[in-house]
C-alpha cells in the first residue's frame, strides 16, 4: 500500500498537534453561525423586508442611482459579495503564504466578520444599504478567513490523519450552528412571549451568530501556532505587491500540476450542485410539495443535527474503503437523490428522509474534498492553493441556479428544475475519477513510500 507523508517540519509534535487540532475544530463551531443563522435562515426575508419598505410606488431601490427591484437586492448582494471573493481571496492567499502571521490573519478576518455580523442589530426601518454593506463585510471576511483556516491543516495533521481532522472540523460546524439556529428558532418562535416583536428577534438572531463567531474564534487563536521560517527568509515581510506577485507565480505554475488543476475543475463542478441543492430544496419542498415554512424551517435544523454525524460517519467510511471511493460513493448518492425526488418524492416525510439522506453525504463529500486537496499543495503554498479552492466553491454558486431557473422558465416543472442539477454531479463525478491523487502529490512534493 502506497502512504503518502509530509515534510517533518510540517507537522508539530503530538502533544502540540492534538491541542491545535482542537482548537482549529472550534473555528468550524465558531464560523457556522454566520451561514446557518444569518446567511440561510434570517437575513435574506429580513432585509428583503427592509428593501421592501424603502421602495418606491414601483416597488423600485435605487442604490448608487440603479433601479433595482425590492425581491432582487438582496440576490444582488449576494452576486455582488461573491465577485468581491473572486477578487480579492487570491491576492489574500499570496499574502499569507508569505508570512509568518496566518493565526493573526485568521483572526483579523473573523473578528471582521463578526464586528460586521453584530451590526446587524441595528438593521431597521428603510436602512437597507446599511445591511448590504455590512453582509458585505461579514462575507468577505468569512471567506478570506476560511483561506487562512484552511490553510493550517496541512501543518495540523499528517496525510493519514487529515480525513479525521477535516471530518472533525466539518461536524463541529454542523454542531455549532445548529446549537445556535436552534436557540434563535426558538426565540422567533416564542419572540411574543419573551415580550419581543419578531423584526426584534430577527435583529437579536442575527447578532447571536456575530457574537458567538467571535467568542469561539478564541479558542483556535490561542491554539493554532504559525509556522516559523529562517530569520533571513525575506518572505517573513508580506505586502499588497508580495500578494500579487504570489498570485501571479500561482497562476504561471499551477498548469504544472494537471492533477490538481482536475480536482479542482471537477469540485467546481459537484460542489456547485451540492451548494445549489441545498440553496433551492426549500424552494422546491414549498412550491412542489406545499410543504409549509415552519416546516421546512425544522428540517433545516434537522439536517445541521444529522450532517454532525454524517461527516464523522464518512470518515469511517474513507477509512475502509479509502478516501477516493468515500468521495465517489457520496457524489452517487446526491446523484441517485435527484433521481428519486424528480420520480419519486411527494409527500413531507419522504422529503425529511431525503433531507436526512442528504445531510448525511453532506458533510462528508466536503470534508473529504477538503482533505484530499490539501495533499495536492506544493509545501509554503497552502494559502494561495486554497483560495482557489474558495472561489472554486463560492465563485461557481450561479451556474446551479442558472440551469434551475432555465429548466423551471423552459418546463414550469419544479422537478425537472431540480433533475437538470444532476449535470453538475455526473460530470463532477466523471473527472474526479481521472483524478490520481497520489500521482498530484508526488507533483507537488510530497513523499511516498
Amino acid at each position: 500500500m502506497i502512504r503518502i507523508y509530509c515534510r517533518p517540519e510540517t507537522i508539530s509534535s503530538s502533544p502540540d498537534k492534538r491541542r491545535e487540532q482542537t482548537g482549529w475544530y472550534f473555528y468550524d463551531w465558531a464560523n457556522s453561525a454566520f451561514a446557518t443563522t444569518v446567511v440561510t435562515v434570517f437575513l435574506g426575508p429580513y432585509l428583503t423586508i427592509i428593501t421592501q419598505a424603502a421602495a418606491d410606488a414601483n416597488d423600485l431601490v435605487r442604490p448608487l442611482g440603479l433601479p433595482v427591484k425590492s425581491g432582487s437586492f438582496f440576490p444582488y448582494v449576494v452576486s455582488l459579495s461573491v465577485l468581491m471573493q473572486v477578487i480579492v481571496l487570491p491576492i489574500l492567499g499570496g499574502i499569507a503564504d508569505d508570512s509568518e502571521r496566518k493565526k493573526e490573519m485568521l483572526g483579523f478576518f473573523a473578528y471582521a466578520g463578526a464586528i460586521a455580523t453584530m451590526g446587524l442589530y441595528f438593521l431597521k426601518g428603510e436602512d437597507y444599504l446599511y445591511g448590504a454593506i455590512l453582509f458585505l463585510i461579514a462575507n468577505l471576511s468569512f471567506g478570506a478567513a476560511l483561506i487562512f483556516y484552511n490553510a493550517f491543516l496541512p501543518e495540523i495533521a499528517s496525510p493519514d490523519e487529515r480525513n479525521r481532522v477535516s471530518s472533525r472540523g466539518w461536524a463541529m460546524g454542523y454542531l455549532g450552528g445548529g446549537i445556535l439556529l436552534a436557540m434563535n428558532l426558538l426565540l422567533f418562535s416564542k419572540a411574543e412571549a419573551f415580550g419581543l416583536t419578531t423584526a426584534h428577534a430577527v435583529r437579536i438572531s442575527l447578532a447571536s451568530a456575530g457574537l458567538w463567531w467571535a467568542l469561539f474564534t478564541l479558542i483556535p487563536l490561542r491554539r493554532l501556532q504559525n509556522l516559523r521560517r529562517t530569520k533571513s527568509d525575506p518572505a517573513a515581510r508580506p505586502s499588497l505587491v508580495s500578494g500579487f506577485k504570489r498570485l501571479g507565480h500561482t497562476l504561471a505554475h499551477i498548469r504544472q500540476y494537471p492533477q490538481t488543476c482536475r480536482f479542482l475543475i471537477a469540485y467546481l463542478l459537484y460542489n456547485d450542485g451540492i451548494q445549489t441543492v441545498i440553496t433551492l430544496s426549500s424552494l422546491f419542498g414549498q412550491e412542489a410539495l406545499g410543504i409549509p415554512i415552519s416546516t421546512l424551517t425544522a428540517i433545516i435544523l434537522m439536517v445541521q443535527f444529522v450532517a454532525f454525524f454524517g461527516a464523522i460517519l464518512f470518515e469511517k467510511i474513507a477509512r475502509g474503503i479509502g478516501t477516493k471511493p468515500a468521495i465517489i460513493l457520496s457524489l452517487v448518492v446526491w446523484t441517485l437523490t435527484l433521481v428519486y425526488a424528480y420520480g419519486f418524492l411527494t409527500t413531507t416525510n419522504q422529503f425529511i428522509g431525503l433531507a436526512a439522506v442528504i445531510a448525511i453525504v453532506l458533510g462528508g463529500s466536503q470534508a473529504l474534498s477538503r482533505s484530499v486537496f490539501s495533499q495536492m499543495i506544493p509545501s509554503g503554498q497552502e494559502a494561495a492553493y486554497f483560495s482557489f479552492y474558495e472561489i472554486s466553491e463560492r465563485g461557481s454558486s450561479w451556474l446551479g441556479p442558472l440551469f434551475f431557473g432555465l429548466a423551471l422558465q423552459w418546463t414550469g416543472s419544479y422537478r425537472v428544475a431540480l433533475l437538470s442539477l444532476i449535470i453538475f454531479f455526473i460530470l463532477g463525478l466523471l473527472l474526479f475519477i481521472k483524478v490520481d491523487i497520489q500521482k498530484a502529490a508526488l507533483a507537488v512534493g510530497n513523499q511516498v513510500s
